[in-house]
């Protein structure tokens, strides 16, 4: 059973015409049944960055309800989700520890969740919207607000929400804290790079409509990934990157598949006025200019994996500076003799 902080903020898509068509590596870089919980609220308890008073770039109401409204589409554009999640699980298979207590953060349709339990792990389900969180059979609670006791998991997973919290730093640190030692946390999200085909398109509307407005979030890079775990306090880690290519029939079906994903833009400084006709119309020209013979245009999706273990004195450590005792020079010229 996972303990709860007190007072604390508590089949792939069948007939989809966007089609995936290849992927590429990126670079690395190291660097459970029904829960009673409390319900979300503004609480900085336990916030690791209590003097952040402005709670930006993401307006959190509506990306709670952008979820909400997605848990009854998911299923129809989890392409990308269960991809990420399957990944996430053959590089789990890769580890030698045994776990048996984890979290699923951001559990969306629960899939990896299930997976997990079908391993024989006991399984917290998390998610910042309440239909998913409901429908899971867990905790309804922000990334950044996690309601959950030190040390309560040796595994967290999460897929496909970690690129829409406000305070990123702050979740991060609260995840590596609610990791026992020794603890791992795997992760994915779409980074830099991705949607390039959907920008694009959007800067051609905003020329239409006389006016520039946010229509995509700022994407996070593989090194600032890296940079964000080693700030956290994750010891071993790792962030990489895979590219992935999807077709679609259009630019409405890429938009269709955003929304069904929970993707769509909750930016707090983006227009409330709605794009006129003719700059949605230039926007779908622009997209569909890049199409290819068959009438389908190609859009990239860049998905940024974490990998972090929770300090423990056991785990392996690099040797202290100075304490070679022999020259690395000395070998090179040995080895090109």
């Amino acid at each position: 059973m996972v303990r709860m902080v007190d007072n604390q903020p508590a089949a792939r898509a069948a007939g989809r015409e966007g089609e995936i068509q290849h992927l590429s590596c990126g670079r690395s870089r190291r660097a459970g049944g029904d829960i009673k919980h409390k319900p979300l609220s503004l609480s900085r308890a336990r916030c690791t960055s209590p003097d952040m008073m402005e709670d930006k770039p993401f307006d959190r109401r509506l990306r709670r309800i952008c979820r909400d409204r997605a848990a009854a589409s998911f299923c129809e554009a989890s392409y990308l989700h269960r991809l990420a999640a399957d990944e996430l699980l053959e590089r789990l298979d890769l580890v030698t520890r045994e776990f048996g207590v984890a979290l699923d953060l951001g559990c969306s349709d629960g899939y990896l969740g299930d997976q997990l339990r079908q391993r024989g792990l006991e399984v917290t389900f998390a998610d910042a919207g309440e239909a998913f969180a409901k429908a899971a059979g867990g905790v309804q609670c922000d990334e950044d607000r996690l309601p959950f006791a030190d040390q309560s998991f040796d595994l967290i997973v999460s897929v496909g929400v970690l690129d829409t919290v406000n305070d990123l730093p702050g979740a991060l640190t609260l995840i590596r804290r609610a990791l026992k030692p020794d603890g791992l946390f795997l992760a994915a999200f779409a980074g830099a790079g991705s949607l390039p085909r959907l920008k694009r398109a959007m800067m051609a509307a905003d020329a239409v409509q006389g006016s520039a407005s946010p229509h995509i979030h700022p994407q996070i890079d593989v090194r600032a990934a890296g940079d964000l775990l080693t700030r956290a306090g994750f010891a071993l880690q790792v962030a990489d990157s895979l590219g992935i290519d999807v077709r679609f029939s259009s630019m409405l079906r890429l938009l269709r598949d955003l929304r069904a994903m929970a993707a769509s833009n909750i930016l707090q400084t983006r227009s409330r006025r709605p794009l006129s006709r003719y700059a949605l119309a230039a926007a779908f020209a622009d997209f569909g200019d890049n199409a290819d013979p068959d009438g389908k245009t190609s859009e990239r999706f860049e998905i940024v994996y974490l990998t972090g273990w929770a300090p423990s004195p056991d785990q392996p450590k690099p040797a202290r500076r100075g304490s070679a005792t022999a020259s690395l020079a000395t070998a090179l010229r040995s080895t090109s003799k």
